[in-house]
């Protein structure tokens, strides 16, 4: 697939699949449809349709008879209920087959003949959807691309999210990937099957630091073919105790902590293809906002609130999963290590987001946005032990706190014997325990339940500019310009590392 392309997908909510799935597989054997509404959820380059609501028909409003159609008034109506809520219409049927359905000549005549209707009172192109017996989907966008002219895109696949996540793809477009010698290990443990969904799994990795580089290698190793990695900070030599694949000879010349991290995934991936596609942004600047919403699944690997809320929204009103985990150490003058304790967890639809988990506080995003917490003043202000002005922390931990996050990932998508969530998860490394897991929804009030699939029509904006992100990209070119002539030097010694 190219990476500069323009893909297309679908997702839905497991609440939303479920009626659908009650609708649509009939017991008398026979094929049915029905509408949906969807809003727009567009990345850097991929679009997808978020399905949030379902136009049941009424009595009279369409015919069973083998197949199924629908009447003029059926249409109708969904196209009205679309225009009236900004959304785009969707169409869907079943099939009677498994997995990833083709269309026959009378299922695109039926798209494509009310394709215009739907573009013209919604602005955005008709959406269909076709329903496996085994619970898959397949997708494809009908886009005007002349006058009177509407061709289909097929997704690479559609997404169920809920406490599972469940992907179907369209394997001519994203083929599972062939048996390798180094994956024999791998895939004997949970199957072919299960390894060729993680594989074509789109991961995006949200802070290249200790945690992060971490999450990133493990990825790499499990066979995930496509990685996005987010974040602006530069490597240095007070890093290099924690951070995977950096050196010193990164420090020296300044690399951006997201070169070091993919040189190095570049070199240990067990994939066919492997690609990963390198942002020097913050997630809260437009642009690594956009470039994560072209994932399947996140990582949450920043520590400071403004990034959190991003990634928080992005896990309901756009659908994508977001493994968030954290790590909190606590030295005493005098004594040494008095505490350490870190958690991971999954936000999304039918779990706890993270406000409501206590991963960050929405009073200070408003004070990280306004740049209080690049103020030395705002930050010396504040008490020893804030959550800000905490920094200690070692690889061990780090280690064992990215262990749990790709863990709690493994298990949404793998699902082993139907278990999907694992919870929310909080181990003390004083005195060695683990806390019962949490089995949570958000709290009464809480504004992200209502956020889900809303996409680009929340009328929420969670990005701007970043003072600091635009700072250290600045200094890092800067630095790197004084440098010019020891940099070409070493990129001729590519492969060589001498430290």
């Amino acid at each position: 697939m190219n990476p500069g392309k323009i893909t297309y997908s679908a997702a839905l909510s497991s609440g939303i699949h479920r009626e659908l799935v009650r609708h649509l597989e009939r017991s008398d054997g026979q094929e049915d449809l029905c509408f949906a509404l969807w809003y727009p959820s567009d990345g850097a380059t991929r679009k997808t349709a978020l399905l949030y609501r379902a136009i049941l028909p009424q009595p009279g409003e369409r015919r069973v008879h083998g197949n199924a159609s629908f009447l003029p008034g059926y249409f109708e109506r969904a196209v009205a209920e679309a225009a009236a809520e900004n959304a785009g219409l969707a169409f869907l049927h079943s099939h009677l087959g498994p997995g990833w359905q083709g269309m026959s000549d009378d299922d695109v005549r039926a798209e494509k003949t009310h394709a215009a209707a739907g573009k013209g009172a919604t602005g955005l192109p008709l959406v269909g959807l076709t329903l496996g017996t085994d619970g898959a989907w397949s997708a494809r966008f009908w886009e005007k691309t002349a006058p009177h002219t509407y061709e289909r895109r097929w997704c690479t696949n559609v997404r169920v999210v809920g406490e599972e996540l469940r992907v179907t793809y369209a394997d001519h477009l994203v083929p599972p990937p062939q048996p390798k010698e180094e994956l024999r290990r791998t895939v004997s443990s949970w199957g072919e099957r299960a390894q060729n969904n993680l594989a074509r799994l789109h991961v995006g990795i949200i802070g290249a630091g200790s945690v992060g580089s971490i999450v990133a290698e493990a990825l790499a190793r499990t066979g995930i073919a496509r990685l996005t990695l987010i974040d602006f900070d530069t490597v240095e030599f007070v890093n290099l105790d924690r951070l995977l694949h950096a050196t010193r000879r990164h420090a020296r010349l300044y690399w951006a902590k997201v070169r070091s991290l993919g040189r190095g995934l570049r070199n240990s991936a067990t994939a066919d293809g492997f690609s990963v596609h390198e942002l020097e942004a913050s997630i809260a600047e437009e642009e690594g906002f956009r470039a994560a919403l072209d994932c399947d699944v996140l990582f949450c690997c920043v520590d400071r609130p403004w990034g959190r809320s991003v990634l928080n929204f992005i896990a309901y009103a756009h659908l994508i999963p977001v493994v968030d985990g954290g790590i909190q150490v606590e030295a005493k003058p005098k004594r040494g290590l008095w505490s350490a304790d870190w958690k991971a967890h999954i936000a999304s639809p039918e779990r706890r987001c993270l406000e409501c988990l206590g991963q960050y506080n929405s009073g200070l995003v408003s004070a990280e946005r306004e740049g209080y917490f690049d103020d030395p003043k705002y930050i010396a202000g504040l008490p020893e032990n804030h959550p800000i002005r905490r920094n200690e922390n070692v690889f061990a931990f780090s280690l064992s706190s990215a262990s749990f996050e790709i863990l709690q990932m493994l298990m949404m998508v793998i699902a082993p014997r139907g278990f999907a969530n694992a919870g929310e998860q909080m181990y003390h490394f004083v005195p060695g325990i683990f806390d019962d897991p949490g089995f949570h929804t958000c709290d009464d009030g809480c504004p992200y339940p209502s956020l889900i699939a809303k996409g680009d029509r929340t009328g929420l904006m969670l990005t701007a500019r970043h003072g600091l992100a635009e700072k250290t990209r600045s200094s890092r070119v800067e630095a790197r310009r004084s440098l010019a002539w020891r940099d070409r030097l070493w990129e001729l010694l590519d492969g060589h590392d001498l430290v």
